[in-house]
């Protein structure tokens, strides 16, 4: 979503992070330096996995469900699936991990990976400048958020500049949020935003009539709306950014491990079998990259 998170090593810091967004590439940022790139050049990602972790065995990811097909619960299960899990998955199987995926609120993430907790976030998190001041990002993802209305779009929105004046929900912390707060500031009759839970709660919204459109990322829409009939996604995508695997800035050593791990996927054709198992083979990125948002 778009997901946007931040560390909370400073209060302060993580209320500016989690309303952050991302839009466009800018290079590498906090890429590994030249020569930890050359040592990891012949290196595998299990090889290139810190002492610590190899002798847990563990790697634990954290993730929030409400994010289909990204994240989500198995139908009448409370097994994790989706892409980001099927990706976990695959990344700790080439580090030779077992992998601990667990479920937390959205706004929990970045504080959990912080505190130690989890190891790594995958969740839908939008690699944005404000985010890397928390965290650093392994890009494996790349999409931007479209308006959803409900079938037919009786509203006659076309554009951002349409939704002025009318009754929006919008994902708490996501960059779709923040979109919609950017395009608030232009209008001069203020849009009514209404924040929801995750996507699927604020597709209720529309169903009930309480909002008229909503801002949700690409991949997610597309398969509401292949699933239930009852939307329309309008084609523009606003704020196209990479999304990224958060790890904490003092653990850069499993972050080159995992830009490893997910590179060999890449190589290897895993990764792509992943996204086109869920159908967002079309956001695939080329190659892994670190810190490579705006």
């Amino acid at each position: 979503m778009n997901r946007p998170r931040s560390l909370r090593c400073l209060a302060a810091l993580a209320m500016v992070a989690l309303a952050a967004t991302a839009c466009g590439r800018s290079g590498q940022g906090n890429a590994p330096s030249g020569s930890s790139s050359q040592a990891a050049a012949g290196r595998t990602a299990a090889e290139l996995l810190p002492a610590q972790y190899r002798q847990k065995g563990v790697l634990r990811v954290a993730t929030a469900v409400g994010y289909p097909p990204m994240e989500m619960y198995e139908p009448g299960t409370t097994r994790l699936t989706g892409v980001d899990p099927d990706l976990a998955k695959a990344i700790a199987e080439r580090l030779k991990l077992k992998l601990e995926l667990t479920n937390a609120a959205f706004d929990g993430l970045i504080p959990g990976l912080e505190s130690g907790r989890f190891d790594l976030v995958m969740s839908s998190m939008t690699d944005s400048a404000q985010r890397r001041r928390a965290v650093d990002f392994v890009d494996y993802f790349r999409t931007g958020g479209v308006i959803m209305t409900k079938k037919g779009n009786p509203q006659g929105i076309k554009s951002l500049t349409d939704l002025c004046g009318k009754t929006v929900v919008l994902a708490k912390g996501s960059s779709n949020l923040h979109i919609g707060e950017e395009q608030n500031a232009k209008c001069g009759a203020k849009m009514r935003i209404s924040q929801s839970e995750d996507a699927p709660t604020g597709l209720l919204q529309l169903d009930s009539g309480r909002a008229v459109a909503t801002i949700v990322d690409y991949p997610v829409a597309r398969m509401f709306t292949k699933k239930s009939g009852a939307y329309e996604v309008l084609p523009t995508q606003y704020g196209t950014a990479p999304w990224g695997i958060a790890a904490s800035k003092s653990q850069g050593g499993l972050r080159d491990a995992v830009h490893k791990a997910l590179q060999e996927l890449i190589d290897n054709g895993g990764y792509r079998k992943i996204l086109d198992t869920w159908g967002v083979g079309d956001s695939a990125v080329p190659e892994a990259t670190v810190n490579d948002g705006q």
